[in-house]
């Protein structure tokens, strides 16, 4: 054997013990989204978006459609996605038109795809082969329309279509014919929201319905046991309070009643967001809910997209398991699927250093766990680089890597298929003395949220990021985070936990605990019944919170844990709020 192919198989084995196959993924999931598809969409420059996500098991793969992606992805695992270039509407829309706010939905052995319309003669496509990218119309008028629709088929074949997205009109229903998708009688209501009774629906960024009345969109409907549920998102895609509601029925039209809490709501942490969105199964029969994370910042839709483990209760109830849900969790593939990996966060609020800083986009929005704030370099030249000290040395086993947009070319427009990351990552016991942690210096392919585990931890205070390749814009991140654990002792329990529900307005409650010296954030979790604790609220750098998502006329239980790099504190005592 020469000396080169020596030094392949070297190499080769250096970069797979390094980063094997992996189990785990971490939320935003890394897509390469495309870019907003009209020019000047936003005054404040040229940004990736998307979002109202649809994901359905489709003969054990996983198809993935979202708005205006020029096509849509398929995955075996959830973790690894190909996009297929395809443009679902007629040839005579404009040229920056595309598939808004699909609906997607199985008819036996086929898949129909339709975007959001209003107009008549729409096309409904459908294929029995989306993996080799062959579509034909299934109708080619498909004259009632409908805006952020979704297509459900029963248990006995019948099939229906839910729609709606107003702040002043309610979501629909309808029974289609299977085979001509003709209407079977007219629209009836399905539900309306009710902000005066649940909290969370009420609109704006803290929930105080000022400027608009709340928005309600993005139908879904799953099938449980023979019941129906119907879920929604409300109250306005640019808050971090946009969520996932559920109405229950035992028939597909109704009629419905709410369940008290979101099925998925995420009002703290790095992503936040989870509204419009669907349910779906894994190969192995595990539930899961895909649904649209927020940015706006760039523009009101610059937006992300999220997996979150979901299911059914004893009782019926869903839920959808959102407790750090932006921390490495199991794959379907997994002996743990949907699990958290309890891997801590390392770098939150860590000392941070640079190789340059571009105007006010400054070294500490890189980790401040907000996923709207920036680090920028000066350029995106190679060599460019960000340092984070973990402050003593942690075992590492996963690395996320979230590129910010800055100074994106205006040629970004749409869908680009042609472009890629490149990267090396290094580490360091003293910052002097660097070894190879991850070498994507020769990646061909677009990462705008690369998340890498670890075949084996490695032992390290210091993590450097360093650019080779820009697709376009300037070297900036909106997240270098390091996951693993700190060597050292978990959080004390939390102590004098207490919740002060308003009898002004039983929707909100407000929350205070004692600090803990060696905690850097909280997590409270509460829900209707002691049981049933399946929405949570990760509370950084505080002691306190202002709650403001409850339905008014149910008591309430709580209890809270606290966090750090070395895992999660006891939770206290479950206590009932009246």
């Amino acid at each position: 054997m020469n000396r080169s192919v020596l030094l392949f198989f070297v190499l080769f084995q250096v970069n797979f013990t390094l980063y094997a196959q992996q189990t785990t993924y971490c939320n935003p999931i890394n897509i390469d989204y495309g870019y907003t598809p009209i020019p000047n969409f936003s005054e404040w420059g040229r940004h990736r978006a998307t979002a109202d996500p649809v994901i359905v098991n489709y003969k054990g793969d996983y198809l993935l459609f979202s708005t205006n992606q020029w096509g849509y992805w398929s995955s075996n695992d959830l973790l690894n996605w190909t996009f297929h270039e395809r443009l679902f509407l007629r040839p005579w829309n404009k040229v920056y038109d595309e598939l808004c706010a699909p609906a997607v939905g199985v008819m036996g052995d086929t898949l129909i795809v339709m975007g959001s319309t209003y107009e008549k003669d729409f096309t409904v496509w459908m294929s029995t082969d989306p993996i080799g990218n062959k579509w034909k119309p299934l109708v080619e008028k498909f004259e009632i329309g409908g805006w952020d629709p979704d297509f459900f088929t029963d248990t006995d074949g019948r099939l229906y279509m839910y729609n709606g997205s107003s702040n002043k009109y309610p979501l629909y229903g309808i029974e289609l014919d299977s085979k001509t998708l003709d209407p079977i009688g007219t629209r009836k209501e399905m539900y309306l929201l009710e902000p005066e009774r649940f909290g969370w629906q009420r609109f704006g960024e803290h929930m105080d319905n000022t400027f608009l009345d709340p928005f309600m969109e993005g139908a879904h409907m799953t099938k449980h046991n023979g019941k129906y549920y119907l879920q929604y998102g409300a109250p306005g895609t640019e808050f971090s309070g946009y969520a996932d509601g559920v109405v229950v029925g035992d028939s597909p039209l109704g009629p419905f009643t709410p369940q008290s809490d979101p099925l998925s709501i995420k009002l703290g942490g790095f992503a936040r967001g989870a509204g419009h969105g669907a349910t779906f199964q894994d190969n192995q029969q595990n539930y899961w809910h895909v649904s649209t994370i927020m940015i706006s910042v760039k523009n009101t839709f610059e937006r992300r997209l999220g997996i979150w483990p979901a299911g059914f209760d004893k009782d019926d109830v869903m839920w959808a398991n959102l407790a750090y849900g932006d921390y490495p969790h199991f794959l379907p593939s997994s002996a743990t699927p949907g699990k958290f990996t309890g891997w801590m966060l390392l770098n939150y609020d860590k000392p941070v250093s640079v190789s340059s800083t571009l105007g006010n986009y400054t070294a500490n929005k890189a980790n401040d766990e907000d996923l709207k704030t920036y680090w920028s370099a000066e350029s995106d030249e190679k060599g460019e680089w960000i340092q984070t000290d973990l402050g003593r040395i942690s075992t590492i086993n996963a690395i996320q890597i979230n590129y910010a947009d800055q100074d994106v070319a205006s040629d970004r427009l749409g869908k680009r298929t042609d472009q890629y990351h490149q990267y090396m990552l290094h580490y360091s016991l003293d910052g002097k003395k660097w070894k190879v942690l991850v070498d994507k210096s020769s990646n061909l392919t677009d990462v705008p949220h690369d998340y890498v585990e670890l075949a084996e931890p490695v032992q390290a205070r210091f993590i450097k990021l360093e650019n080779v390749h820009m697709p376009t814009g300037k070297f900036a991140l909106s997240g270098l985070r390091v996951f693993g654990n700190g060597n050292g002792d978990v959080p004390e329990k939390v102590k004098d936990f207490v919740v002060l529900r308003t009898e002004k307005d039983k929707r909100s409650a407000f929350l205070k605990w004692k600090p803990i010296d060696n905690a850097y954030a909280y997590t409270i979790y509460y829900g209707t019944a002691p049981d049933k604790l399946y929405t949570s609220i990760m509370v950084l750098g505080n002691n306190e919170y202002w709650l403001k998502t409850m339905d008014r006329t149910k008591a309430y239980f709580f209890t809270i844990e606290a966090i750090n790099e070395n895992g999660l504190s006891e939770k206290v005592e479950v206590i009932k709020v009246e």
